[in-house]
């Protein structure tokens, strides 16, 4: 009989995996912090394999505890970081770059193109969003923009997109052996890519950005 919840908690500065009881309290959990990256000012990565590690060590740590296994567990939800961006070769599962976080502003100048070229209503109208450094679609247009790579990949329909849930669920299902590349709306609708009343991604805001929809989840 499953006796637990799982909360694989995928933040900024750590990774944590707890399980609680039926009535709500912690039982068991492990937490480990990730590497922050800064490599120019106002840029900010994380590692998206290490990130991927962490998860896969807090989960065994709260695994090999006395009482718990598989069986015990009745269900696992995820909460994330919601912007924080991954592009990623669906063969190989590398990462084209590091994951771009939230708060990373180098895609300030592509928002001021946007706004200059589609208008910040245009965005708004069907997001809901603002046009900011703060949102995935704008850094998904950067790693396009500066990893050739990228490009030359995305034709063999290999490059996938994904915010960090997208990312962990790919490898917790499989990875490169038909892992699920799927998100939420929860999540979506932080990208600036999706229309929010239809709950579809949409194609005139792909098409402004510049980003194709067979990368995304």
């Amino acid at each position: 009989m499953s006796n637990y919840v799982g909360s694989i908690d995928l933040g900024t500065t750590s990774n944590r995996f707890i399980l609680f009881d039926k009535k709500g309290n912690i039982f068991a959990s492990a937490q480990k912090e990730h590497k922050q990256i800064f490599p120019k000012p106002g840029w900010v990565e994380h590692d998206p394999l290490e990130i991927w590690k962490n998860t896969c060590s807090v989960i065994k740590e709260v695994m090999d505890k006395p009482s718990v296994s598989v069986a015990s567990i009745d269900s696992i939800g995820i909460t994330n970081q919601r912007e924080t961006s991954i592009v990623w070769n669906r063969e190989t599962g590398k990462p084209y770059y590091n994951a771009i976080v939230w708060q990373c502003t180098r895609t300030d100048d592509i928002c001021k193109n946007l706004v200059s070229e589609a208008g910040e209503d245009f965005f708004t109208q069907k997001t809901g969003l603002p046009v900011a450094t703060y949102f995935s679609g704008p850094k998904v247009k950067w790693v396009f923009d500066n990893i050739p790579e990228v490009k030359q990949d995305v034709f063999s329909g290999n490059v996938l997109f994904g915010t960090i849930e997208t990312w962990i669920i790919w490898w917790l299902t499989g990875g490169p052996k038909n892992g699920s590349h799927i998100t939420d709306v929860s999540n979506a609708s932080r990208t600036m890519m999706m229309d929010i009343y239809s709950l579809e991604w949409d194609k005139e805001l792909l098409g402004a950005i510049g980003i194709p929809g067979s990368i995304l989840p």
